[in-house]
């Protein structure tokens, strides 16, 4: 059964690469006259509309090829954008709804609630010069990392680097890198207890 199921999945992926090939080859021809991370965004826009796990299907089929990694066996859910070619997507993660993911590595194993912002850094947009519109005095992108095995609550927004094996709860707002096994909430987002220390705690007693 297990075989089967197996070879159903793989067949599912296969078919959706042919689905999805035109796009992947119409990307890869207009890749060199266009602005990269644009016309990712882009593309990445549209297949955000396709619905139910045959948008998963799709989604994962498209950026497998283009995106820096994307492991076949994750859940990317409908809704969901991506801005950046340079982001990296590990085995086994599950991306909720209407979430908008910046330039990331997200590693192995994480859970993403739905609505989540992972921003590139805190430092996108300057405002040092109140003389110069905002948008105009540029900004610097910075690759956020969210670690293996962590638990994304919905509504959070990520702006720095998340440890293995934590949870941000529901509508943190992330500002400053957290340590392995913290378990987060709040905006600013603090740090309420470890998971580390609770699991010491109950192997002694």
């Amino acid at each position: 059964m297990k075989n089967l199921m197996e070879t159903a999945k793989s067949t599912v992926k296969l078919v959706a690469v042919l689905v999805v090939s035109p796009l992947i080859l119409l990307y890869w021809v207009l890749r060199p006259i266009s602005r990269e991370d644009q016309l990712f965004s882009g593309f990445s826009q549209l297949l955000s509309l396709i619905p139910g796990l045959p948008g998963s299907y799709l989604r994962i089929a498209f950026y497998r090829y283009v995106m820096q990694h994307c492991a076949t066996d994750s859940v990317i859910g409908f809704g969901s954008l991506f801005s950046h070619l340079g982001t990296e997507l590990h085995s086994g993660i599950y991306i909720g709804p209407q979430c908008n993911i910046g330039l990331s590595i997200i590693h192995r194993n994480c859970l993403i609630g739905s609505g989540v912002h992972i921003l590139s850094g805190k430092n996108q947009h300057r405002f040092d010069d109140p003389g110069t519109p905002i948008r105009l005095q540029g900004g610097q992108y910075e690759q956020i990392s969210l670690g293996e095995n962590s638990w994304v609550g919905n509504g959070a927004i990520i702006m720095a680097n998340v440890g293995r094996d934590c949870i941000i709860g529901a509508g943190t707002v992330v500002t400053g890198d957290i340590p392995p096994g913290s378990i987060v909430v709040g905006n600013p987002g603090q740090i309420v207890r470890s998971r580390y220390t609770e699991n010491a705690q109950g192997t002694e007693s």
